[in-house]
């Protein structure tokens, strides 16, 4: 039986305050408080699992032990079949720059350049690994997906990452162009969550 979240503060496992406040956004009227790693002067562990899964699992372990504090960790990335699945769980490290910044724009680039190079299929699905870790080591784990394919130029200036260059199925804009309330409906982490709510907040 799945284990049932009855606090009013959750710890998220990130140091992106895009990525925070999407969380935050999609668990109000559940949770009253929503610290971040950063709050706690916590830096992020090396994320050293081969999965979305286990790099989920292991941030919301450490973040609630540290903490004592039960958290919330986030994998996600984007998955390009014919990269054979890359970037895959280093969506983030191709868009690291030699200073420790992210250069998402950069890293847009790349993707692009490489798809070219392959002249590839460009469909494409971003995945949502959760991970709700409470201090004793037990974890309850979704995962959420969204099909899509991958458009250029990119498009759009909202949301986070890959967003500009996503466009999911069935739609004719790009995440990066479409509002907040109706990326929350549709995306990866709204799906995982469904089911994270499902499994250890309702009923």
């Amino acid at each position: 039986m799945a284990r049932h979240f009855s606090g009013d503060t959750l710890v998220i496992a990130s140091h992106n305050p895009g990525k925070v406040t999407e969380i935050a956004d999609l668990l109000a009227g559940r949770v009253r408080q929503f610290p971040s790693a950063r709050d706690f002067g916590l830096s992020d562990p090396e994320e050293t699992g081969h999965s979305f899964t286990a790099n989920a699992e292991l941030k919301a372990r450490f973040v609630a032990s540290a903490t004592g504090q039960p958290a919330l960790a986030d994998d996600s990335g984007l998955v390009v079949s014919a990269l054979g699945g890359q970037p895959g769980i280093h969506s983030a490290r191709w868009a690291e720059q030699p200073d420790g910044s992210r250069d998402f724009g950069r890293a847009m680039e790349r993707l692009q350049a490489e798809l070219v190079e392959r002249n590839s299929d460009r469909t494409a699905y971003f995945a949502c690994v959760l991970a709700l870790g409470w201090p004793d080591g037990h974890c309850e784990t979704v995962e959420g997906r969204v099909q899509g394919r991958l458009v250029w130029p990119r498009r759009g200036d909202r949301g986070f990452g890959y967003d500009p260059m996503f466009q999911p199925t069935g739609h004719d804009i790009t995440f990066g162009e479409m509002a907040p309330a109706d990326k929350h409906r549709i995306s990866h982490r709204a799906d995982a969550f469904r089911q994270l709510l499902a499994r250890c907040f309702d009923g």
